[in-house]
């Protein structure tokens, strides 16, 4: 009688959350204000779940605030824009949101770059577009495609870019504008000419604070003529007419990338690109079918070198997909009984792609396809418009007492599963893959804590604090390694940790280290962990977490004290 009880209630429950997550009667409310606390009216919300299109915008009121209504039970990411602000936390992982959240959204006033464009006998250039364009940001990290842009410079050649993040800027004038936006025939067809009077691998670099306006970037105008690059972008489907979008892609000696988009109307119509300054370049073309799906073509090598390049065949192909499901494993510790459950539309899964050399010419769009996906309320998930690639696999929930057990593969090909942390798997154009499978486990723990600082001691810049498996049948398990930021006050929080032994170590981030785990998780890093792991053993603070153990307060020294 108590068994079949309980069988009914955990299938009530289980219709419950079907029931929950197919309702679309959810809401996200908030309010955007400034750095002050001071509202921002008519300013535009935006909120997005995984790789599903977001909600229309919605216009704040004169207190600031906002209610998106319409929404199903699950994460989004929710952010806002208005005409010269900018985000106060830019380059950040955004915060996910659940439905009935209260969101506080801060925005600042952006910078400002301006100057003056003149010919080089000192007349103003009138109506040539400007842009600004960021090479790395705040944290100092390369930033691929980060564009900023201004219309034109007015009758006294004055241009005034602003609304711009904090960052590295180099300034631009003139030449094939970026994703089709044209300046007119006389500036398209001339390379593009870099502040003060120079070409990409010369110009100045232009550090700019958010809120603060930095004057006389003045541009001597070189008004040389440059390469043209034409040709034709096409489907492999012989039915398919729509156009295409055609990127040409320069990647600069410090990986920051700056791209032009053609819009090829049809197939027929064909590309071209004016102004093309010499250099090496990528060639990338995208087709968006009338069925939803994605073509992309293979990212062509350019060398401009003087001479115009024609006749140039881009041939768009399907992107591929990869599904598997979300498996659920319940724990019998008594500290875990009662705990919320995974809802499975909060259950993100992202495939990573190799970084490889070849992979990072490509243009920055190609890695960005590729959303995050939650799973449906039977926990299945599929992964879409996936670039040919090698990809890992990252798993992201809410419930706070589950953790990431397992993610594996069965490969059809070889009729055996295999561990996806350990190996790389391979999307080619047009796979339709199946087999990924991410067991959650229920008995997670969570750490929060300070930082141990000695007296007049500040945080170090960009530190992070790391768990690695103290025990040692665990050191080579991807899954057991765990990195969080700290606070400039020096707080520290991380989540779904599996229970066990663990070294715990305080360091800045690991080289090159795209997000906390990011560098910890690729099958690559063998001896980026194992390192780690003799480093924080050196250390000697050790920790163990129980099934569904909350640690709260720690206490934790810089390595070295």
């Amino acid at each position: 009688m108590v068994v079949m009880l309980v069988l009914t209630c955990a299938a009530a429950q289980a219709q419950q959350r079907v029931a929950e997550e197919g309702s679309t009667n959810g809401s996200i409310t908030g309010k955007v204000v400034n750095e002050s606390g001071q509202p921002l009216p008519n300013a535009n919300v935006y909120v997005q779940a995984g790789e599903a299109r977001g909600t229309e915008p919605v216009i704040t009121d004169r207190e600031g605030a906002f209610k998106v209504s319409g929404l199903k039970t699950g994460s989004y990411l929710v952010n806002a824009t208005m005409p010269s602000y900018t985000s106060a936390f830019p380059n950040t992982e955004m915060k996910q949101y659940k439905v009935g959240d209260s969101v506080t959204l801060v925005l600042v006033k952006g910078a400002v770059i301006t100057g003056t464009v003149t010919t080089a006998t000192g007349d103003p250039v009138i109506a040539i577009p400007v842009r600004a364009r960021m090479i790395r940001d705040a944290k100092g990290q390369r930033s691929p495609e980060g564009i900023f842009r201004v219309g034109a410079t007015d009758d006294r050649g004055v241009y005034r870019i602003y609304g711009l993040p904090t960052g590295i800027y180099v300034v631009v004038a003139g030449g094939n504008s970026e994703y089709g936006f044209s300046g007119g025939a006389v500036f398209d067809t001339n390379i593009p000419t870099y502040a003060p009077s120079s070409t990409r691998d010369t110009a100045a670099e232009i550090n700019v604070r958010a809120g603060d306006e930095t004057t006389n970037i003045d541009i001597r105008y070189r008004g040389e003529p440059g390469s043209v690059i034409s040709g034709v972008a096409r489907s492999v489907r012989a039915d398919e007419t729509r156009g295409a979008a055609v990127t040409l892609t320069s990647v600069g000696a410090d990986g920051s990338q700056s791209s032009m988009t053609y819009p090829q109307q049809t197939q027929r119509a064909g590309f071209v690109f004016f102004g093309v300054a010499d250099g090496d370049y990528s060639l990338t073309a995208r087709n968006h079918r009338e069925d939803g799906e994605m073509e992309l073509s293979d990212s062509i090598p350019i060398k401009v070198r003087g001479a115009d390049i024609e006749g140039i065949d881009l041939i768009v192909k399907p992107l591929a997909s990869i599904s598997g499901r979300v498996v659920l494993e319940d724990s019998k510790v008594t500290e875990c009984v009662g705990k919320d459950r995974p809802v499975f539309s909060e259950t993100f899964i992202s495939a990573w792609h190799r970084q490889t050399e070849a992979a990072k010419t490509q243009s920055q769009f190609v890695w960005s396809l590729g959303a995050p996906a939650s799973a449906d309320a039977q926990g299945n998930v599929t992964l879409r418009r996936l670039a040919p690639s090698q990809y890992y696999f990252m798993a992201r929930l809410a419930a706070k007492s589950w953790y990431v057990q397992s993610i594996s593969f069965a490969q059809e090909t070889s009729k055996r599963t295999v561990d996806a942390t350990r190996v790389w798997t391979t999307v080619k154009s047009g796979d339709r893959l199946s087999g990924l499978t991410v067991t959650l486990a229920q008995g997670a723990a969570s750490l929060n804590g300070q930082l141990a600082l000695s007296e007049g001691e500040a945080v170090p810049e960009k530190l992070f604090v790391y768990l690695v498996p103290a025990e040692k049948e665990k050191a080579d398990e991807v899954l057991r390694f765990y990195a969080a930021s700290v606070s400039p006050e020096g707080k520290m929080a991380l989540n779904n940790l599996a229970p066990g032994r663990y070294w715990i170590l305080a360091k800045p981030a690991l080289e090159g280290m795209a997000s906390p785990v990011t560098k910890l998780r690729t099958p690559d890093d063998v001896e980026t962990r194992a390192g780690l792991r003799r480093e924080a053993e050196a250390a000697k603070n050790e920790i163990e977490f129980k099934p569904c153990q909350i640690v709260v307060d720690y206490r934790l020294k810089l390595s070295g004290q």
